[in-house]
């Protein structure tokens, strides 16, 4: 590998105005966290101030940000508004903390209203209407019916993330869309596959993989309000993946996990069961690297292939839930939490 090959590199713009060079001279580390769902990514950046020269932005500046490596195009990792300032010393630091700005301030206010028979699809193409986003919508839960929800006292971002909980999905907005995606599925808003990245023991620089016993819940049980017969009724969905209604099934407190929530209907209680147990399937393995040479083009829902480890580590389809992009004195690395695809376990 050349020397250029080992210069990492950025771009870094405050509204219009590159000011790369004037924090190259001063960077101590900026650290680029991206998340799934509407945990917003963070860019952290610590300035060295030992001259006492450097001004304090204002809060709402907005920062563009580009990752890569010398001699490569540089991959750009969205816009970022600047929330936190703050300087600390002996010595002298700068540090700004700044948020994804895709997250309108719109989509944080609560409001009351309800939504009557509505798809998912519906829904989420007026809340991305209001705050002026492009909706991008899996074409599988695009139709999904939605008999009744309230909204009462209740943001957007949580309306959608309980949806997105209900149906086993992905709400989030990224490089203004907003999108409603299967959690774990590995695919596009369009439902096209996204290219999965292959990664070997050669590019890590420390690991940990994690597996836990999947039979600790055997099933997943959801109660819903039986109108027509005036009673509670209940759906248990399990390894096999059936779906039972209105049976009385013999409780486990340790093998089955009920939800606390009365569903509103026998096909929502399905829906948040099913998810439920996608859910816990995906959480039985989980695998964190460090990648001595940071990736900037990954990113989460991306999938995963991985060689040189345990052939039980190697076996598994892995997804990237999170990436972690840091550059500072030591280099430039990007470290990974993974789970297992959610077709995988479904």
């Amino acid at each position: 590998m050349s020397s250029a090959a080992r210069t990492p590199v950025f771009r870094l713009m405050l509204d219009s105005k590159d000011i790369t060079t004037s924090f190259a001279k001063r960077l101590e580390s900026l650290t680029l966290t991206d998340n799934r769902g509407f945990e917003a990514d963070q860019l952290d950046i610590v300035l060295l101030d030992r001259d006492g020269k450097l001004d304090l932005p204002s809060r709402g500046a907005k920062l563009s940000l580009a990752l890569g490596w010398l001699g490569a195009p540089l991959v750009e990792k969205g816009q970022y508004v600047v929330d936190e300032v703050e300087h600390s010393g002996a010595p002298d630091k700068l540090t700004l903390r700044a948020r994804s700005a895709d997250l309108r301030a719109g989509l944080s206010t609560k409001k009351e209203r309800s939504w009557h028979r509505q798809t998912v699809g519906s829904i989420v193409r007026k809340i991305a209407r209001e705050a002026s986003l492009k909706p991008a919508i899996a074409p599988t839960l695009d139709s999904q019916a939605v008999a009744h929800i309230d909204q009462t006292a209740e943001s957007d971002i949580n309306l959608l993330s309980r949806l997105a909980t209900l149906h086993g999905a992905i709400a989030t907005v990224k490089a203004g869309r907003l999108l409603f995606i299967k959690a774990g599925a590995g695919q596009t808003a369009s439902g096209a596959a996204i290219a999965q990245v292959h990664i070997t023991r050669q590019h890590g620089d420390g690991h940990r993989f994690a597996i836990a016993d999947r039979e600790t819940y055997t099933a997943v049980r959801a109660y819903f309000q039986d109108t027509k017969g005036a009673k509670k009724g209940e759906v248990l969905i399990d390894k096999a993946g059936p779906v039972k209604a209105n049976k009385k099934t013999r409780p486990s407190i340790e093998s089955t996990k009920t939800l606390r929530h009365t569903y509103a209907s026998k096909a929502n209680a399905q829906r948040a069961a099913k998810a439920e147990w996608d859910r816990l399937q995906r959480g039985v393995a989980t695998f964190s690297l460090t990648l001595a040479k940071g990736r900037p083009e990954l990113f989460p829902e991306q999938p995963a292939a991985v060689s040189g480890w345990k052939p039980a580590i190697d076996g598994l389809p892995w997804i990237i839930g999170k990436a972690t992009h840091k550059l500072d004195s030591s280099g430039f690395t990007t470290d990974l939490e993974l789970e297992v695809r959610a077709e995988v376990v479904a």
